[in-house]
């Protein structure tokens, strides 16, 4: 096999790996702060009654159906686009029981 074969996709793969460190660069550079955060129980029950912000349960539908927040999602229950708001600029907090 020539040289050329082999190298031709190794460059493209370098080429978008490039590209897409980037774009994320490009974006981390224009937030002020990073857009993911862990955060504890007490701050979630304050964000719960807050309109922004949407709140997505990843456990199993047993675990959902039996221990959900007021007013979660279930992340299974659809397709995550369906679960999502449409809304994009509303905060997510995402959550399960373990992390399995």
């Amino acid at each position: 096999m020539p040289i050329r074969a082999i190298l031709r996709p190794l460059v493209a793969i370098a080429f978008l790996a490039a590209l897409a460190a980037a774009a994320t660069l490009a974006c981390a550079a224009s937030r002020s702060r990073d857009p993911f955060q862990l955060v504890g129980v007490d701050e979630v029950q304050k964000m719960l009654s807050e309109p922004d912000v949407a709140v997505i349960d990843a456990n199993p539908k047993d675990v959902f159906e039996k221990n959900h927040l007021p007013g979660a999602r279930h992340y299974r229950s659809a397709p995550l686009a369906e679960v999502l708001p449409a809304d994009k600029s509303m905060r997510l907090v995402f959550y399960c029981a373990s992390p399995s």
